[in-house]
């Protein structure tokens, strides 16, 4: 199982590194076990509701604020073993968009977005919640734009299945209505292959198409490190900003990035590796 918080720079704060470690490891600790216990789909909706209620990331409750001061959230699953893929996209006052995606999940129409969204989360009984913090609110009187701001999820269980899960409030101060990767198979994508999940410029991973195509080469027989290595490779002579998490079927895990810092934990069954303990110790 991996995770993320996002990409960028913790502009020398060496403290928030430390708080952005200690809770990857803790939310990926409690995760883990639902993992070994029931299935992949499960604990990776679980762990992205644990991200998405923590005001250190950029999803659910902390979400950036747009240009016209709304929060507008986007979320997506990915179940590898049934090729099913649902997402919800700039919905509003709800606490958790990843649970509207697995509501999404069951139904004809898998993905929809705005308005209609939010009336589908109504429907549901899902209840109104503001995710607007203090924190994100100064930022946007300040005018303040981000470049990145994602969680997700990628998990394998004991039956070869493989989830991808991802959520984000979005760039901060960009257009009202812009959509980003992580609610389509450039930002979040599985096969019974191998799993994937994004974060960086939004614009930057769909131009890519990332996730599906790094999935898709794994799907034909090359190793994830491989190509893994080359699709970024290829987003650098780009200039591209963004960073990945992935695993295989055979439970191997891969991390990469072009931006400055990614934030993540892995848990490879024996022991939990994370950005922080890796740079401390290498």
């Amino acid at each position: 199982m991996v995770i993320h918080g996002g990409v960028g720079s913790l502009e020398g704060d060496p403290q928030r590194r430390i708080t952005v470690h200690e809770t990857l490891t803790l939310f990926l600790m409690e995760s883990y076990p639902i993992l070994c216990d029931y299935d992949a789909w499960t604990a990776a909706v679980h762990c992205t509701r644990l991200l998405e209620d923590d005001p250190n990331f950029n999803a659910g409750t902390g979400s950036k604020l747009q240009k016209d001061g709304q929060v507008r959230m986007s979320a997506s699953l990915m179940d590898g073993r049934k090729n099913s893929f649902s997402a919800v996209i700039n919905i509003e006052n709800v606490r958790n968009p990843i649970e509207i995606a697995e509501k999404l999940s069951h139904e004809k129409h898998k993905v929809i977005a705005g308005d209609e969204a939010n009336e589908y989360a109504r429907k549901k009984g899902v209840k109104y919640f503001d995710p607007i913090t203090p924190q994100r609110r100064r930022e946007y009187e300040e005018k303040s734009t981000g470049q990145s701001g994602t969680v997700g999820v990628v998990a394998l269980d004991k039956a070869g299945n493989i989830v991808a899960a991802t959520s984000t409030g979005g760039m901060g101060y960009e257009l009202p209505g812009r959509v980003s990767d992580s609610a389509t198979v450039a930002g979040n994508y599985a096969t019974k292959k191998a799993g994937l999940s994004c974060t960086g410029i939004g614009e930057h991973i769909v131009d890519m198409g990332v996730a599906v195509r790094v999935v898709s080469q794994v799907e034909n027989g090359m190793p994830l490190n491989e190509t893994v290595k080359k699709i970024l490779k290829e987003a650098a002579q780009f200039r591209y900003k963004l960073g990945l998490v992935a695993l295989d079927y055979l439970g191997n895990i891969e991390i990469g990035k072009t931006i400055d810092e990614l934030f993540y934990a892995k848990h490879d069954s024996k022991s939990v590796t994370t950005f922080y303990s890796c740079q401390a110790f290498d």
